[in-house]
Order: structure tokens, then sequence, then C-alpha cells
């Protein structure tokens, strides 16, 4: 599918029905059109910004903290990724260096959590809505059970920020790791898009300080206008890196037109193509999550996770806003089906 500059109108159109599974072989089993999303429950309201990860035989998930303050990245846990419960937050107050850098910020926002040699890296930003002084930390920790003696986080400091000269915005940050075992974080929002550093993989910061970032998506626009894309998780597989990314408008309740696009790369510095060859540095690329779900229930739905399980099966985790809750953002989890040609299939 090709979504042009401004899709919106084109995603409330064609919703799931578009971008389903490529024609399987003869000896390879069908694969269903759609993926669907598992029935959660429990302390599922009040999210933005999903992230999972698995610890033993425990699911945990981190997402932005809806409360102001302290808006400090909330901690959920689960034994089967549908029945979650609390488990507090990350810190009781943010790091003294964040406040001091970005005045009027009051909280944490898109956590991303990784394991690394021996040790969990939580990246996370510090902002103000809809400005580009931002900043990126990092926290480690040993363990993600906040019963272990060995349960405590440590604040590593600045990883990378904007100003308000920047053409790019320090938020939404995701760690990965390519085929080579180099160590990279994507970031970034509106204006001039999503960017790629590679970071020193001892330390978790930038290899390069000052390095100049690679840009990976963007949206064109005319003079003054939105550009709206955020959200970036890339995926590391065998052939390909998969890059998903957040268009549209967030944080509106139901009047929110988020919805979640993909595009492939042989390199992970891309470039990025969307099934049909569509560019994400244009704004296109191949739908993934819609706007609306099937029965019109969860809107704006976006800022995906990406989970690949100790079992060898991969979940995406998102928020949505609910009309059955009075538009409050709620978790939402599904599996991703990998269609023969390599593509995930749509969550209907």
């Amino acid at each position: 599918m090709r979504l042009p500059l401004f899709a919106f109108s084109l995603a409330m159109g064609l919703g799931h029905g578009l971008g389903v599974a490529g024609v399987a072989h003869a000896d390879t089993p069908a694969r269903p059109a759609t993926a669907t999303a598992l029935p959660v429950e429990g302390d599922i309201v009040g999210i933005h910004d999903p992230v999972l990860i698995r610890e033993g035989d425990t699911y945990y998930l981190f997402a932005t903290n809806g409360d102001s303050p302290p808006a400090t990245i909330r901690l959920r846990s689960s034994p089967d990724l549908v029945h979650w419960g609390p488990r507090g937050h990350v810190f009781d107050k943010l790091p003294e260096w964040s406040t001091r850098m970005v005045a009027g910020g009051r909280g944490a926002w898109a956590p991303d959590i990784s394991f690394v040699e021996g040790r969990y890296l939580l990246y996370y930003s510090v902002s103000t809505f809809g400005s580009s002084r931002s900043v990126v930390g990092l926290a480690t920790n040993t363990t993600l059970d906040p019963e272990s003696p060995n349960y405590r986080w440590h604040d590593e400091g600045l990883v990378i920020e904007t100003t308000h000269e920047s053409d790019w915005n320090a938020i939404d940050p995701n760690h990965v790791i390519d085929r080579q075992g180099r160590h990279w974080l994507t970031l970034g929002s509106y204006w001039t898009g999503i960017k790629l550093f590679e970071l020193n993989r001892a330390t978790g910061k930038l290899l390069e300080p000052g390095a100049k970032p690679i840009s990976l998506a963007r949206r064109r626009a005319p003079i003054g206008g939105g550009r709206p894309v955020e959200a970036p998780f890339i995926v590391t597989r065998p052939d390909h890196y998969y890059l998903f990314v957040s268009y549209d408008y967030c944080c509106k309740g139901v009047e929110s037109t988020y919805y979640v696009a993909v595009g492939r790369a042989n390199k992970i510095t891309g470039p990025y193509v969307g099934r049909d060859g569509s560019k994400l540095m244009d704004g296109e690329g191949t739908l993934i999550i819609p706007v609306y779900d099937e029965d019109g229930r969860y809107r704006g739905q976006g800022h995906n996770g990406f989970l690949h399980d100790a079992d060898g099966r991969d979940y995406l985790a998102w928020h949505a806003y609910d009309r059955e809750r009075d538009g409050k953002p709620v978790l939402r989890i599904a599996p991703v089906v990998w269609a023969a040609d390599g593509w995930p299939v749509p969550i209907d």
C-alpha cells in the first residue's frame, strides 16, 4: 500500500482491508490476511507508548505514565500477556539533570527497554509538548523484578539532546542491535523526522558525540504545515530490517488520527521502503495498524513496541483511545504474523 503525504483520509477509507498477506507458495500453509489483538485486561488504562520485554516467566511492560506528576515511567507485569497488574514507577522523581536542562519538563516519555550483556537498558525522553528542546536519558538495572533485592535503577545520565534551534526532536528512543553486532539508537519526530545514531556498546551512549544523524523517515508538508511522524521501532530479522513508525496525530482522544506504517531495508541505515516500493523518506510505507480497529471502538492507534519472545513468537504492543472508556488511552497487544514474502500482515 502506498501512503500519501496526508494519509488520514486514505487510512480511514481503507482501514485494515489493505496490505493483506501475499500469496503463499504451494508448499507453505496459508497465512491469515490479518492478525487479531489479544483480549488484554487488568491494569491497561492510562497507557501511552508501551514497550514489552520478558524476564524469566514474566512479561514486563513499560509505558508513559499519564499522571502529572509524578510521570516517571510506569511498570506493569503479566504472566501471559493478557492479565496485567501494576508494579510501580521506575523513578520516584525525574533525574535532576533532566529537569535542569528541560525547563517545564514534568515527566519521562516513551520508554524503550532492552537486555544487553547482563543489564537492562531503559532509554526515555524528557520534553514539553510540541517542543524540540528535548533530552534522551538512560537508566540501567540488573533485574526487572521489583521484589528482588537487586532491583535498583541506576541513572546513567544524558544520551542526546536537541534544542529549540534543532530541526529534529530527541524523543521516542529505540535501541537496536544490527546483524554485525553494532548498537544503534533511532528516535525523532516531526520537523525533519526519524533519525539514527550509532552507540558505544559498552556505555550505551553515542559512539561519536556530535555525530550527524542519519535520516530514516520524514513527512513532507507545506511551509508551516504539520509533519507528524514519530515513535520509530526497528526490528532486526535475518534478511531485512523493519522500521515501524506512527503517522499523524496522537493525544487527541478519540479524535486522534495516529496509525502505524512499516518499511524494510537491507541495511539498518536504510533506505526503508514499503511493500510496493513506496519510501518512508516520502512519508509513505505499508499500513500495519489502521487508525480505527474493525469495530471502530479503538481510535488513533499507534506508538508500537515489538517483542521477540523467548518461544520464537513475535508481538506488537501499542496504545489506542477506547470509545467505551470515555476515550482514555489503553493497551493493545497482537501477535505478529509474517507472510510468505517476509512482510508482517496488518492487524485488525
